[in-house]
């Protein structure tokens, strides 16, 4: 058994969002990894690929989630499953901004759309 306390949480900025690692791989020996992703309004991630599933659940604010071309609203108390290899790309063009907890696979791996591998990233590993 692992308990990983707020302190030995890890968090990583981007340009687009800050995400808190809540249990990987390498942060209490996680088969999931989990973590919280948070973004404020007019926050944007880049346009790419990861070759796994993931779940969302929004637990404050929205965002737009565009997968494969098709773009949807995803508000708080609501969950959105992203397919594996689905193009996707996560926004808060307006409003709140986003506060999400997130699960993936172990070994995910993320590409941008001309296939450039971006390798596993380091909230997931």
């Amino acid at each position: 058994m692992f308990v990983i306390r707020h302190a030995d949480t890890r968090r990583t900025e981007t340009p687009g969002a800050t995400m808190t690692t809540l249990a990987s791989p390498t942060l209490g020996n996680a088969d999931t990894p989990v973590w919280q992703v948070e973004m404020q309004p007019g926050q944007a991630g880049p346009v790419h690929v990861i070759d796994t599933q993931q779940t969302w659940t929004v637990v404050d604010g929205r965002a737009s989630f565009e997968v494969d071309g098709a773009e949807t609203v995803v508000e708080a108390g609501e969950t959105i499953v992203i397919p594996g290899t689905a193009q996707r790309r996560v926004s808060t063009p307006d409003g709140p901004g986003l506060t999400a907890i997130v699960i993936g696979a172990r070994a995910a791996r993320a590409s941008l759309p001309d296939g450039t591998d971006r390798g596993t990233p380091p909230w997931m590993a």
